[in-house]
């Protein structure tokens, strides 16, 4: 899968993306170290105990490097939970929640299929 092909599947624009990083290289060593980011656990940590200044500092952090990295659809999912949840306030809308859960869902088996097609290109 080539990174445009990767970013169109998430509804981001490679070309952004890579007029703020400088190689396709490090945008894909920044992709690759995506899942193993503890914004999401944190986010869904702190919304199963009610800590809603937590979840809003989780969302918030999860929001910008959604941003940082061109994920698009994760980005505007997170800002929308991240601005209800601003105050900080309680969830109100689990559909903001589970937005961001689909999202981020999506994402990581992208960035999986990602990663598989560039280990298929290496042994060949």
């Amino acid at each position: 899968m080539t990174l445009e092909a990767f970013y169109a599947k998430i509804g981001g624009n490679s070309a952004d993306v890579l007029r703020r990083l400088p190689s396709e290289a490090m945008v894909r060593k920044f992709i690759g170290k995506y899942p193993a980011d503890t914004s999401w656990g944190s986010l869904e940590s702190a919304i199963n105990s009610q800590d809603w200044e937590a979840a809003f500092r989780a969302a918030h952090t999860l929001k910008g490097v959604a941003q940082n990295l061109g994920f698009q659809k994760l980005y505007l999912s997170s800002a929308a939970l991240t601005e209800a949840l601003r105050g900080p306030k309680p969830l109100t809308d689990p559909a903001l929640r589970e937005a961001v859960a689909m999202d981020q869902a999506a994402l990581l088996t992208a960035i999986q299929e990602l990663e598989d097609s560039h280990h298929s290109t290496e042994k060949t």
